[in-house]
């Protein structure tokens, strides 16, 4: 157990942090698969633009990799453009 009233403090923030986080990957996941069940157009490129914006903040907050983000966008952007 941490000893210093700093680290105690860390702790807290940090379990704050990681349930945060938790909470914005499932969510930006959960959109992704939802936009990948589209098949109506129109909904998927209003759907797509929430989508990509939930991927940056993702990719800002260092929660995912900057290149698993542009690749999630990448393939989004095809299977949008495509129906």
């Amino acid at each position: 157990m941490a000893n210093h009233k700093s680290a105690l403090k860390r702790i807290r923030s940090n379990e704050t942090k990681r349930l945060r986080n938790r909470y914005q990957h499932k969510t930006t996941r959960n959109a992704i698969k939802k936009l990948r069940g589209l098949t109506d157009k129109k909904e998927a490129e209003a759907l797509f633009s929430n989508v990509a914006s939930m991927i940056d903040k993702l990719a800002k907050r260092n929660v995912i990799h900057n290149n698993k983000a542009a690749n999630l966008k990448s393939k989004l952007a095809k299977h949008v453009s495509a129906l």
